[in-house]
Formats: C-alpha cells, structure tokens, sequence
C-alpha cells in the first residue's frame, strides 16, 4: 500500500465502523447543540445562559478527566465508550421531556451537567482506541479522516438542527434523533474486533493519575501545541455567541443560525481534503502556527461584519485553518505517546481542547453580558494573535517541527 494513500485508514474495517458512529453521534450531538442555544435563548434572551451551557458541560471533563483517563488505560476502552453513549442518549431523552413540557431552566443545565459527566469519561477512551485501530504510520492519515468525520458532521448537524426547529417551532425532534444516533455509535463501537494491546499496570496513587500531565509537561512540543490551541481558541472562538448573531444582528433566525454553525466544519472539510491529497506537511511547525494567526483575522472580521455572506465566509475560513491546527496536534499527541500512556495523555488533552471551546464559551458569554457581543468577538480574535506571538517566544521549537511522517522522538 502506497504510503500517500489518501483513503489508507479508510480501507480498514474497525477504522470505518469508528468513523461511521462516531459521524452519526456527532451530527446528533451538534444538533442538539444548536437545539439548546436556541431553546434556551429564546426563554430567557440572556447571553448569560448561553455561556453557562458550556460551562456545565466543561466542569465535568476538566474535573473528573485525570481518573478517566487512568480507567481507559486499565480496562477496556470499547465498554467504556458503549457505558457513556447510552447515559449521553438517556440524558438526550431527558432534555426531549424538559422541551415537549416546558420544564424548568435548572433541570436543562442538570441535564447537560450529567452529560458533560459522560463526555469526560468517554473522551479519553475513543481517543486512545485510535491507536488499536491503525498502525502508526498511519495516524496521520487516520487523525485527517478523523478530522473530517467530526467536521461533515457538524457541518450536517447544525444545518438539520436549525431547519428541523424552523419547521417544527420546537427542539423536541432533535433531542431525539441525538438519541438515537448516539445508540448507533454505542452499535458501530460494538462491532469493532481490534483489542487493546496493553494495558497499565501501575498501582492506582496519585503519580498514575497525574502521570498524563507529567508526561504532556515533559514533553514540551505537545506542551506547546495543546496549550496554543487551548489560548487560542479560548480567547477567539465565536460559537456559543452564534444564537445572538443570527437573531440580533444579522437577523437570520433558526435557519440562518444553522448555515452560520456549519461554516466552520465546511471549510475544514475543504482542507482535509486538501490535507490528504496534497504531500505530507514538511513545515508542519511554521503551517501551524499561520494557521491559528489566520484564524484569529478571521475571527475579528466575523465580529465587525454585518453581512451574512462575509459573517459565513469567515466563518469557513477560521474552520478551514482550524484544521491544520487539529491534525497536527493530534499526529503529535498520538505518534509520541507510548500506547499504555494514551488514555492519561488523552485526558489532558481532552481538559485543554474543553476548556479552550466551552470555559471559552463562558468567556465569550460573560464579556457580551459585560459589553457587546462584537466586542467580545473582536478582543478574542486579537488575543488569539498575541497568542501565537507567546507561543513563539516562550516555545520557539514549535517553528521547527518539520514532517508529520518523519516525527524523530528523541528531537521532540
């Protein structure tokens, strides 16, 4: 098999199954991201409860991430994710009964509490089953189609989200399907026949539980990129503000709000497309970090524009060189972490990628209560500049990182 395959995870069994539920929960999942945003907006019109929303489903990965990431290098991974999808389809059910009779505010937030609870443990452990999927020279690939599953399904997810709401007047429909969709992961996963090839056998002290941070601290080219896209993200992302967008300044409803949603994810389709074409990356490094400076301009072209046009155009381009950003920093995170480590490694990354995207959600949410949802837009974009200029001068090895296929562990 040639090794510019651009379809070589792909040819795999298990890696298809992964792929095809973890597409159908994440469709599901973005849909009833958008369902929530709208629902709750619309009850209470505070930018406020939207913040909150991102910031009950962050407290759960960030707190309880360390001890599922030591679960996921200890047991089997597979049972692990099957145990979480069916609580997230319950707790999806739940938030379809809140909607259909008009429950209380606080039941909605206990509800996404609980399913941010099942995120945290599930995370870790689809993220180190990659590793029992493919070979390692393959990760790249694999990290690239990963990538894309995420991004077709949110591109899908939040379009059918919006559409099915503007033609309902309701978020109960949604609520279900994630339900359902998220039984089809727990399926697919299921039927994968690869098994985990080891696992830890450290005693369970503190040192085993923090052993990922360790490891992650140690090895500082992983320290670097994790923590740039954690700043950067925090300070530049302009998701959780979407609802206010749509329906206040833009003024394009549901549906509107769907497209705005979705342009992210078309535009890093666009690039991964790209990506597993075009040769390997031989300035992975300096590719990486224009890509999160470009992501940051986007970013304040967003909060300035007026027009739904230019709005989404932005919004495609900062998903687009989003991209880059992931697959880099999931090769890296994958290739140089040993397989009994990858749970705990996995855990840290997944605290640093949920609190860039929904602590950083309650940071976009509490600076629009605090001034205007444009100022909180546009101050982000220009902190997520700075914070590649931080990178550089505290982490300049970053710039050097050459080929993602001819990654040398004793330099990193």
């Amino acid at each position: 098999m040639s090794s510019h395959d651009p379809f070589a995870a792909l040819r795999l069994r298990d890696f298809q199954l992964y792929s095809v539920g973890g597409l159908l929960a994440i469709i599901g999942q973005q849909m009833q991201s958008v369902a929530v945003g709208w629902e709750l907006y619309e009850r209470t019109n505070s930018a406020m409860s939207l913040g909150f929303v991102g910031l009950l489903q962050a407290l759960p990965v960030i707190l309880l991430a360390l001890p599922a990431g030591q679960l996921a290098d200890r047991i089997d991974r597979r049972r692990i994710v099957q145990a979480a999808q069916l609580f997230m389809s319950v707790c999806s059910i739940g938030l379809a009964l809140l909607s259909y009779y008009k429950g209380p505010v606080s039941l909605f937030y206990a509800l996404l509490l609980f399913w941010g609870v099942a995120k945290a443990f599930s995370w870790p452990a689809r993220a180190a089953m990659l590793s029992q999927l493919v070979p390692l020279k393959l990760f790249s690939n694999a990290a690239t189609w990963n990538s894309t599953v995420f991004q077709v399904g949110a591109i899908s997810g939040p379009a059918l989200g919006g559409l099915l709401i503007a033609e309902y007047n309701s978020a109960l429909p949604v609520y279900i399907i994630d339900a359902v969709f998220g039984l089809a992961r727990l399926i697919s996963v299921a039927l994968i026949k690869s098994k985990q090839t080891s696992y830890s056998k450290e005693p369970m002290t503190l040192g085993s539980l923090i052993a990922g941070f360790d490891f992650v601290w140690r090895t500082k080219i992983i320290l670097a990129t994790i923590s740039l896209d954690l700043f950067a993200v925090l300070l530049g992302g302009a998701t959780t503000l979407l609802p206010i967008f749509a329906k206040d300044i833009l003024q394009v409803g549901p549906s509107g709000l769907g497209w705005l949603r979705a342009a992210p994810s078309v535009g890093a389709v666009l690039m991964a497309i790209l990506l597993v074409y075009l040769p390997p990356m031989k300035q992975a490094g300096r590719a990486l970090l224009w890509s999160v400076i470009i992501f940051g301009l986007a970013t304040i072209v967003f909060g300035l524009s007026r027009s739904f046009t230019l709005s989404f155009a932005m919004l495609f381009l900062a998903g687009a060189v989003d991209n880059v950003s992931i697959v880099v920093r999931q090769t890296l995170v994958q290739v140089l972490t040993p397989d009994e480590m990858r749970g705990r490694v996995s855990a840290v990354n997944s605290i640093f990628i949920t609190s860039s995207n929904e602590i950083g959600g309650f940071e976009s949410g509490l600076v629009a209560a605090l001034f205007t949802p444009v100022i909180s837009v546009v101050s982000g974009g220009i902190g997520t500049i700075l914070v590649v200029i931080a990178t550089v001068l505290i982490w300049p090895q970053v710039r050097k990182i050459g080929s993602l296929q001819e990654l040398n562990k004793q330099q990193m």
